[in-house]
């Protein structure tokens, strides 16, 4: 177990109440959002176990967790590495996160269980203000969380498996590491985030499949700024690609 007195302050945790890969999978996660790997950095197995005081095994299986939910990626004969991704991909994600969620909750406003839409209203509630900058992880897989289920709720089992696809390619856990690393800007921000999500899970669960869509398209809009602002993507390069589908 990892002890004030084996790693510096700011690495010392005691895995104690979880699986150890799940704890060491949060610790590594924690890492990535507050910035301290950088994107394509490689994350070597041996030296997080040694730093760590755990054996290799919980950390492989920490490393597959974070290619899992998109934060890292497994390259061949190089080991794993936290995800780089190029502007190409950045943009043709956001696109494509207009197109699939916006078509996914006019359904899912038609075929959603109760047991959904009250998931969905639990999660937004998880991520009422205000949040901290150490909730910055936590917050992350609230929002990953919610755009998975509010796409689930669609009863489309390809589609589910396609965006699953898509938003491992956007780059939400960078827009949070820049977000803590500018804390003048996180409540702001993340209130803005908050009513967004309520309104689109308000408009799933009374079944306004033509205003939940909107919603979702507001929110994803409102993405594209803090592209340009927080990464800076290229404003005329996400609008031209928009319009391609007739977002604008």
């Amino acid at each position: 177990m990892l002890t004030q007195e084996q790693t510096p302050a700011d690495e010392a945790e005691t895995f104690q109440r979880k699986p150890l890969k799940e704890e060491v999978f949060e610790h590594l996660y924690k890492r990535i959002i507050a910035g301290k790997y950088a994107p394509g950095e490689r994350l070597r197995q041996e030296e997080i176990a040694s730093r760590l005081g755990v054996s290799q095994t919980p950390v492989r299986e920490a490393l597959d967790l974070l290619a899992s939910v998109g934060l890292a990626e497994r390259v061949p004969y190089r080991g794993v590495r936290v995800l780089q991704l190029s502007t190409e991909e950045i943009v043709d994600s956001y696109v494509l996160r207009l197109l699939l969620e916006s078509a996914a909750v006019r359904v899912a406003a038609v075929n959603h269980t109760q047991a959904q839409a009250d998931r969905l209203v639990q999660i937004v509630d998880g991520m009422k203000p205000p949040v901290t900058l150490n909730d910055m992880s936590r917050q992350r897989q609230l929002n990953l969380e919610f755009h998975l289920l509010s796409v689930a709720a669609s009863g489309n089992a390809l589609l589910v498996k396609i965006y699953g696809m898509v938003s491992n390619k956007f780059p939400d856990w960078m827009l949070y590491e820049y977000l803590f690393r500018h804390p003048e800007l996180l409540q702001s921000s993340l209130d803005k985030e908050y009513d967004e999500h309520k309104a689109i899970a308000s408009a799933i669960a009374d079944k306004q499949p033509e205003l939940a869509a909107q919603h979702v398209i507001t929110h994803i809009t409102h993405r594209q700024q803090e592209l340009v602002t927080f990464l800076g993507i290229p404003e005329e390069l996400l609008e031209e690609k928009a319009r391609q589908f007739n977002f604008s």
